[in-house]
């Protein structure tokens, strides 16, 4: 039975999320504020979280920093702002969906379905990736170039885990959106991807201006390039 911590204030939604959360054989725990979150969050294991972003004492955004620092549990975020900037800053801090309110009950239970398979599928293949001079470790998250440390966010490690357990071959962006998120959502495009690559690039290619290991094929996507 997988564990889920909602964080939200309203509480009709909190009522009708109950309900259809247990319907699917979820365990449920609730906090209204973000103190209670952190008790909650600093007492229990949890399988995935669900984050209201604008609650009484602070937003959902501060607590996925704060779990972020020890913990990959996957990230859905509620919100009444579909503003892009919004949405790439929760991505970029964390976040692993994005739904807007009004949302449906059954999307957001969808939603949470997939991001659980994905998740334990994404863990499923070994424990270490090692190309290009770039090693991942999944089961702690981290990943090093030439044995140093990158600073990656969780949407640019996925990013990197996606390419380097498929080297050579060319993924298509709707693929990537598809194995990263939700394309339902409509809430990340290509442009936005584009942006993704590019900050990824930067951090791992030794020249991003011209890259030998995250390349562009024209037309098609993208492809990770082994080139040791």
């Amino acid at each position: 039975m997988s564990k889920i911590l909602l964080l939200e204030d309203d509480l009709s939604l909190v009522n009708g999320l109950t309900f259809a959360f247990q319907k699917q054989g979820y365990e449920l725990d609730v906090a209204q504020t973000i103190v209670e979150a952190n008790t909650l969050w600093a007492d229990g294991k949890y399988d995935l979280l669900v984050l209201d972003v604008s609650l009484p004492d602070g937003t959902g955004f501060e607590f996925c920093k704060k779990v972020r620092q020890v913990s990959k549990v996957p990230i859905i975020f509620l919100t009444a702002s579909d503003e892009e900037m919004n949405i790439i800053m929760g991505l970029d801090i964390g976040g692993d969906d994005y739904i807007t309110k009004p949302f449906k009950l059954g999307v957001l239970v969808s939603r949470i379905n997939a991001l659980l398979r994905r998740t334990k599928d994404f863990g499923s293949v070994g424990t270490e990736l090692q190309s290009n001079g770039i090693k991942v470790l999944l089961l702690q998250g981290q990943a090093f170039k030439n044995g140093e440390l990158l600073d990656l966010t969780a949407a640019e490690y996925k990013l990197l885990c996606l390419f380097m357990k498929n080297p050579n071959m060319v993924l298509t962006k709707e693929q990537i959106l598809d194995k990263l998120w939700d394309c339902e959502g409509n809430y990340i495009d290509s442009s936005t991807l584009t942006v993704y690559m590019r900050r990824l690039r930067m951090k791992i290619e030794d020249n991003p201006s011209e890259p030998q290991m995250l390349l562009t094929v024209r037309r098609m996507g993208y492809k990770w390039n082994v080139i040791d």
